[in-house]
């Protein structure tokens, strides 16, 4: 028996996407899922592609988490702060939920509503030292998906002093299983096929978290629902801050790093080039007309912006390296 693992919530899309990757994992052993309409059903009668994976879903209290050395919580939000308090001190967790990620109570009151539970270390490894405050931690809030991919592309611009932080457009896309697995008359096929729509513009939940990881203090952020079931692609603009290159900051900053990868000069990131990875795509140019720095950035929003971001946290938590049972490899077409 290795490190034993449960995850709450287990039914949902992010949810079967950790089991999938935890079939795979060689040191994490699942010891317990979770559900709640689906609590007493087989997982693979929920998930057809976990086909023989030996579980069913338990119900989502404490007990039945309680004695797994790792819990991943794959909660609505709103649903991680209650359940995370009532587990023993002793376990490690990963909140693939918003709970934790805001630093600032009266940005999640304005964002979220409802009580703030107070911020957890953030689970961005390619941030600055992030990977060792992820090492040392025991609990740890795990990315929004929009906000891994504008992050990844707009954080080491800040950083470096050449991009303006007060002045950042964003248009991103997502597929339909960012909105999670709940029945919803607009995420019907026959409503999204065919179809782009904006949604939460200039009001989306990730702006704070965004603004708080990256050091922009001025954010236009526009989603877009695509009709594909996952995956992200991110247009992030902003006044230069000096004369730099783009490409020369992206690269100096993921020079080592095994997920985020800067295209070569001429090639831009698609979806489906990362699909079932745990990689992020970059690219990035001037534009010539306005002079602003433009990165495109795409990833699986299920993968690096959600369970596999999750598990690469979890790696460092448990001192394993950060891409056990992980692969940057994408699945295409």
């Amino acid at each position: 028996m290795g490190i034993r693992v449960a995850v709450a919530g287990a039914s949902g899309y992010a949810g079967g996407e950790l089991l999938r990757l935890l079939a795979g994992h060689p040191e994490f052993d699942l010891v317990t899922a979770t559900a709640h309409s689906q609590a007493g059903q087989r997982v693979d009668s929920v998930h057809p592609q976990l086909v023989g994976l030996d579980h069913t879903f338990a119900e989502t209290v404490p007990e039945t988490l309680a004695e797994a050395d790792l819990v991943f919580l794959a909660l609505p939000h709103g649903q991680s702060a209650a359940l995370a308090a009532q587990l023993p001190a002793g376990v490690r967790v990963v909140d693939l939920g918003a709970d934790h990620r805001l630093a600032d109570g009266d940005a999640w009151a304005r964002y979220y509503g409802g009580p703030h539970a107070g911020a957890w270390t953030y689970g961005l490894p390619e941030l600055p030292g992030q990977a060792e405050r992820i090492a040392a931690a025991t609990r740890v809030a795990n990315t929004g998906c929009y906000a891994a991919t504008i992050i990844l592309a707009l954080a080491p611009l800040i950083a470096a002093g050449v991009a303006e932080p007060a002045d950042v457009v964003v248009v991103a896309a997502s597929g339909t299983s960012g909105a999670g697995r709940a029945a919803k008359t607009h995420l019907l096929a026959s409503e999204v096929m065919g179809d782009l729509s904006p949604y939460k513009v200039g009001a989306h939940q990730h702006v704070p978290e965004i603004k708080q990881a990256s050091g922009a203090t001025g954010l236009s952020f526009t989603p877009v629902l695509a009709p594909m079931p996952r995956g992200i692609l991110a247009t992030v603009t902003a006044l230069p801050a000096g004369p730099a290159d783009p490409r020369e900051v992206l690269a100096q900053a993921y020079a080592d790093s095994p997920f985020v990868h800067l295209l070569p000069e001429g090639r831009w990131p698609h979806t489906a080039a990362t699909l079932g990875s745990n990689s992020c795509h970059l690219q990035a140019g001037v534009d010539v007309d306005s002079g602003r720095l433009i990165v495109v950035a795409a990833l699986d929003n299920l993968g690096k912006g959600a369970a596999g971001q999750a598990v690469q946290n979890a790696n460092l938590m448990f001192g394993l390296p950060e891409t056990t049972g992980l692969s940057p490899l994408g699945v295409t077409p």
